[in-house]
């Protein structure tokens, strides 16, 4: 049954948004129960296919990372993915994602970035606060690269962040330290601004390796 509501939505060219018949017609037209229906729907739902709410027919849904994002946990969880190797694909991904977004971005896309840095200097006494700030830097970054694969993946990554960023903050011993991990940021976004993209390829290549060796130290990687 939940074949068949994807093929609905390819066979008529669905676009995110666009309405899809009811569960009791999929049901009729594949001489199915409702409830067969009604389990498909929730299946798509939970892989962030389509939206499902109270009161209103489900629609197909945008472009979401949380479904990718639960696998990682999942599999960081059980011990099929360290963070090592999640931290190798990240940078892998995000040196072409700041090249990019210096070739691309637009100029309020560049202010974007460079606010978002900006706010996580204003904001470094307030841990929480720089954690949301970084996520949604990276998160900038990957959305001015214009591909929205990257940005896709970028924002999957959330949920592992958000474990392990207070542990990688407090192994740096200092406020100085913190400060420079902040500061790389803002290189990134200076380099971004400028269209520079060697230059932000190489910043955010420092970043990472400073993350990295922030985690070495807490024994998380």
């Amino acid at each position: 049954m939940a074949d068949k509501v994807v093929d609905h939505i390819r066979t008529n060219a669905l676009a995110p948004g666009a309405p899809l018949p009811s569960e009791s017609a999929f049901a009729v037209e594949a001489g199915a129960s409702r409830a067969v229906a009604r389990e498909a729907f929730r299946s798509l739902a939970a892989l962030r296919l389509i939206d499902v709410g109270n009161g209103r027919r489900a629609r197909v849904a945008p472009a979401d990372g949380s479904a990718i994002g639960r696998m990682i946990d999942h599999c960081v969880y059980t011990n099929q993915l360290s963070i090592q190797q999640i931290f190798d694909v990240r940078r892998t991904i995000e040196l072409r994602t700041a090249a990019l977004a210096s070739l691309r971005r637009s100029d309020q896309e560049a202010d974007e970035i460079c606010a978002i840095a900006d706010r996580m200097k204003r904001s470094f006494a307030a841990t929480g606060d720089v954690m949301e700030l970084d996520i949604s830097f990276h998160a900038a970054v990957a959305r001015a690269s214009r591909n929205p694969l990257f940005a896709l993946l970028i924002t999957s990554f959330a949920s592992v962040t958000r474990q392990n960023w207070a542990i990688g903050w407090a192994a740096r011993p200092t406020d100085a330290e913190r400060m420079g991990s902040i500061e790389g940021h803002g290189a990134i976004a200076v380099a971004i601004r400028r269209g520079d993209a060697r230059a932000a390829e190489k910043a955010m290549a420092d970043h990472f390796d400073l993350t990295v060796r922030a985690l070495l130290t807490a024994g998380v990687i």
